[in-house]
């Protein structure tokens, strides 16, 4: 057994998605591309709103794409370093970072859904008193709030892992330090651990949800009573996106869990359905939201017009200097 004081001076082995050697090479490249399409996909929708749209709806939008940047960033990048160096090893430092890091913004995901999905069902629901509901000032307060609150609980969570010693078998059947399997490789009796991870897990993840089906239950309800067409194919298109982005996200995470339940003993079952709600969902959100989305796509237009005109006038001042 490590004692709790000389754990930090040991190293955790990420076994990541496959032990084959002649598949890393193929790993790395399409996490590498998965990788590079969520960063620049979320950082032009991040620009075109910062840019040009200022409603409640696409503030939330900007933040769950800065916040899907850092997830996967969190969860991907020490990856493929590992696999570009052809080292499993993370330090117990980095590995308890990144269990931090990746709870605070999978927490914050939950929250920045369950806030779009209250906006939605202002939107439709009262859309005479949008402007007066959906003010800047809750906005600004819901997002810092839900910061205070992601922050707390992964301080938590980490703290309770802190304590913990740790055997001689420190490898991660995983391509991240997901707490569970960290608390797995443990010595000591993680039955608090335990109770806290599902309790919060329940309240933090049960409770969004339960946010977001009440919001739709009465935007459905409130579509049902539109009598034109025409209004309730307007009302259904503005939900559509984030409709599909929650499903997306919910039906990968209950994928990770069943996954879990039904192969316990299986792993690499579990890190494979997780690369969906960890690399997949992050990388589709910007697509999902731009493709029937006409004033992202007219602030994307702006923004991409705007780069080259700035491109052409420094290549003009460098030609003339």
């Amino acid at each position: 057994m490590i004692p709790g004081n000389d754990t930090q001076d040991s190293e955790f082995l990420l076994q990541g998605l496959s032990m084959k050697p002649e598949l890393q090479p193929l790993i790395f490249g399409l996490f590498l591309l998965m990788y590079l399409i969520t960063g620049l996909g979320n950082l032009l929708i991040i620009l075109a709103v910062n840019s040009h749209l200022h409603t409640p709806m696409y503030f939330f939008l900007s933040n769950l794409s800065f916040v899907d940047i850092c997830f996967t960033t969190t969860t991907i990048l020490k990856m493929l370093i590992n696999i570009q160096s052809q080292r499993k090893a993370i330090s117990y430092e980095g590995c308890i970072s990144q269990m931090y890091f990746y709870m605070l913004f999978a927490v914050l995901d939950d929250f920045l859904l369950t806030m779009m999905a209250y906006d939605r069902y202002v939107a439709i629901c009262h859309p005479l008193h949008y402007i007066v509901i959906m003010n800047p000032r809750l906005c600004g307060l819901s997002v810092l709030l839900s910061w205070i609150i992601s922050t707390l609980l992964s301080l938590l969570e980490t703290l309770l892992v802190l304590r913990l010693s740790f055997c001689t078998d420190l490898e991660i059947p995983h391509f991240f330090c997901e707490i569970k399997r960290i608390a797995q490789l443990a010595c000591d009796d993680t039955l608090l651990n335990d109770t806290i991870m599902y309790f919060t897990a329940v309240l933090f993840g049960g409770g969004p949800l339960a946010g977001i089906l009440y919001s739709y239950s009465k935007i459905m309800f409130s579509i049902h009573g539109i009598s034109s067409p025409q209004g309730k194919y307007k009302a259904v298109s503005i939900c559509a996106s984030h409709l599909s982005v929650v499903s997306l996200y919910y039906c990968s995470g209950l994928g990770v869990y069943l996954s879990s339940a039904t192969a316990p003993h299986n792993s690499h079952s579990s890190a494979t359905a997780s690369v969906m709600y960890t690399v997949v969902t992050p990388m589709l959100n910007p697509f999902i939201y731009s493709l029937r989305n006409k004033d992202i796509k007219r602030a994307l237009k702006r923004v991409i017009h705007m780069v080259v005109i700035n491109r052409e006038i420094v290549l003009g001042l460098k030609q003339h200097s």
